[in-house]
C-alpha cells in the first residue's frame, strides 16, 4: 500500500477534496442521515405497524435474543439481541461480572478465536466525556501504522513509518429503554422524557480514507464501535462493542460450520489501535488511563479543535508525532 505520509496528502489538494472540503461533505452527510432518521420516526408515528404477533410472543421473542429491531427510530441492534438483558437483571450481577459476561461472549465468536470483534467497558464518567466531545468534534483521522514500508518525514528523511489513514464519524442516536428483569414493553416507541433517562447510543465508523475520498457516503466502514449505555444508571458501566466488516470472500456465517478461518477487511490490532485512538482524542484530562499526561491531552485537543475549527493550520505531522509518543 502507497504511503500516506506526506506525498498522497497532498494529492488531497490535488483531486479537490482539501481538508475543509472533507469536513463539510461529512456534514452534509451526517445532516441527510438525520433529516432521514426525523421522517422516518414521524412516518412510524402517523403509520404504526400492525403488530402480527400477540405481546407476549414479541416479549418472548426479545427475550430470546432472536429479535434485532429496536422499537425507536434508532438503527442500532438492541442489546437485547445480543445478550439476555432480562435474566441479568433478574439475578444479582457487578458492573465487573457483566463485563467480564461481556468478554467471555465476544471472545466465543467466530468458531471460538474471537475474531471480526472487539469489546470493552466503560465507565459511565468517561463516556459522558467523550459524548460530549464528540458531539462538538463528530470527525477526524486517525493513523495506523504500516509495517515493513517506509515514507518520506517532514524533515525529508526516509526512515519514518509508513501510516494509512481512516476517517472517523460519530453518529448518535436515542437513548435505549430502561432494562428490566421482565424484557422491555413491546408497545414503547422510545424511552420516555425524563430526568432518569438513559444517556444517548453512540456509534464511531472509520474507513479509510482513500474510499472515503472516492466513494463518500457509499464507502465501506472497516470498524464499527458501538456504545450500549443500557447499564448505566443500574451499573455505571457502559458496554463497547466493536465490528470489523468481512472480506467480501468470506462466505455468510451459517449456524453449526466452522467460521475460524473468515476473513475480515481489518486485522484485529488494527482494530483495537482504532478504538483506543478515540479514547486518546476523545477523553481530555486526568480521567484517561492510557494518556494521562497533560502534554498529550493538550496535543489531542489541539489536533481536534484545529481539524474542525481551523483546518489550514491542521498538521499531519504533529498528528503522527502524537500518535507516536502515545502508542
Amino acid at each position: 500500500m502507497s504511503p500516506l505520509l506526506p506525498r498522497p496528502l497532498a494529492g488531497i489538494t490535488r483531486q479537490g477534496l482539501e481538508l475543509s472540503e472533507l469536513r463539510a461533505r461529512a456534514k452534509e452527510e451526517a445532516h441527510r442521515k438525520e433529516v432521514a432518521n426525523i421522517k422516518s420516526a414521524r412516518l412510524s408515528q402517523v403509520h404504526p405497524r400492525k403488530l402480527d404477533k400477540s405481546p407476549p410472543e414479541l416479549v418472548s421473542s426479545k427475550v430470546s435474543g432472536t429479535s434485532s429491531t429496536r422499537k425507536d427510530s434508532s438503527p442500532v441492534k438492541a442489546l437485547e439481541s445480543i445478550i439476555n438483558v432480562p435474566r441479568l437483571m433478574s439475578t444479582p450481577h457487578t458492573a465487573e461480572q457483566i463485563s467480564a459476561l461481556w468478554t467471555t461472549y465476544h471472545a466465543s465468536r467466530t468458531g471460538g478465536t474471537g475474531r471480526g470483534f472487539i469489546c470493552a467497558s466503560v465507565p459511565i464518567k468517561l463516556y459522558n466525556k467523550m459524548l460530549s466531545i464528540g458531539k462538538r468534534y463528530p470527525m477526524f483521522v486517525m493513523p495506523v501504522p504500516r509495517e515493513g514500508s517506509s515514507a518520506v518525514s517532514p524533515e525529508g528523511q526516509e526512515n519514518a513509518a509508513a501510516h494509512e489513514f481512516y476517517f472517523l464519524q460519530w453518529d448518535f442516536h436515542a437513548p435505549p429503554l430502561p432494562p428490566s428483569a421482565t424484557g422491555p414493553d413491546p408497545f414503547s416507541r422510545a424511552p420516555p422524557c425524563s430526568t432518569t433517562s438513559l444517556p444517548q447510543t453512540a456509534t464511531v465508523l472509520f474507513t479509510p480514507l482513500q474510499e472515503y475520498k472516492l466513494r463518500q457516503s457509499f464507502a465501506t466502514p472497516y470498524l464499527i464501535l458501538t456504545f450500549y449505555p443500557d447499564f448505566a444508571q443500574t451499573h455505571g458501566i457502559v458496554l463497547l462493542r466493536g465490528e470489523i466488516t468481512p472480506s467480501t470472500a468470506t462466505a455468510p456465517a451459517i449456524p453449526g460450520k466452522d467460521t475460524s478461518s473468515a476473513r475480515f477487511l481489518l486485522s484485529q490490532i488494527d482494530a483495537q489501535l482504532l478504538a483506543m485512538g478515540v479514547q486518546k482524542f476523545y477523553l481530555w484530562g486526568n480521567e484517561s488511563e492510557e494518556n494521562s499526561q497533560k502534554g498529550g491531552d493538550r496535543n489531542a485537543e489541539k489536533l481536534l479543535r484545529q481539524f474542525h475549527e481551523q483546518p489550514e493550520e491542521f498538521s499531519w505531522a504533529d498528528l503522527l508525532e502524537h500518535a507516536r509518543l502515545t502508542s
